[in-house]
């Protein structure tokens, strides 16, 4: 399989006054193309940047990141802009919509970006809203939404634009335990449909969902594992 992320020693150092923060501290890791990892650990043990620098995001202080056989470590701002866009589709577990835009809007907008007519975006976001079984909410704002109805709507936000990866930071965090279940589902027909999903989460049920668990403490890995018998649907 091949690979479609390569972290290799890389280190992410924050200036605070006349301290020095490491947050990753020498850090390697490789993800291959359609892998299911779930990236753990506590507060402070660097998952946070680390997502932050896959998601290109944040650069590193030192060492290299490619992505998709690209240098992502050595991109200056637009560069990186048009890596998220086109490479990365990302759920966050606060969904981050926009309040007076429909479902559909919302969805679409990432399009807008990518140069696509009207027609073109319309099609295809609505295409991804039946994906996620919206298909019969395509003109609610997110007001008129529940809590897992928005996650859907941020989930195919996410998948519009046919990305590499999809990096999911607490994605079930606002949710309640069969909502939660049914998100976990989507991401398991997302992987099966092909996609890299990467997770980032502190909750061991949620991650026992992954067929990878990678567990970081004060900013290196701590231990990377096969999940033997994730969570099936």
């Amino acid at each position: 399989m091949e690979r479609i992320i390569s972290v290799k020693d890389v280190f992410k150092i924050y200036r605070i006054g006349t301290q020095e923060v490491r947050a990753l501290n020498g850090l390697s890791l490789e993800i291959k193309k359609n892998e299911y990892v779930a990236l753990m650990g506590p507060s402070g043990s660097g998952k946070s940047t680390l997502m932050n620098l896959i998601g290109a995001l944040d650069s590193p202080s030192r060492g290299e990141y490619w992505l998709n056989g690209k240098d992502v470590s050595r991109m200056k701002d637009d560069d990186l802009a048009d890596v998220r866009n086109k490479e990365i589709g990302f759920v966050f577990q606060t969904f981050n919509l926009l309040p007076r835009y429909t479902a559909l809007e919302n969805v679409a907008m990432p399009l807008i970006y990518a140069g696509m007519s009207r027609k073109e975006r319309t099609a295809r976001a609505e295409e991804v809203l039946k994906m996620v079984g919206l298909g019969d909410r395509m003109d609610h704002k997110p007001n008129e939404l529940s809590g897992g109805q928005r996650q859907r709507v941020a989930i195919a936000r996410a998948l519009v634009n046919n990305p590499s990866i999809i990096l999911a930071d607490e994605p079930t965090g606002n949710l309640d335990t069969k909502t939660s279940y049914e998100i976990m589902a989507l991401f398991n027909d997302i992987h099966q449909g092909g996609n890299t999903v990467i997770l980032v989460t502190h909750e061991e049920d949620i991650a026992q969902h992954a067929h990878r668990i990678v567990r970081l403490r004060d900013g290196v890995l701590e231990t990377d594992e096969v999940n033997a018998e994730p969570i099936t649907f």
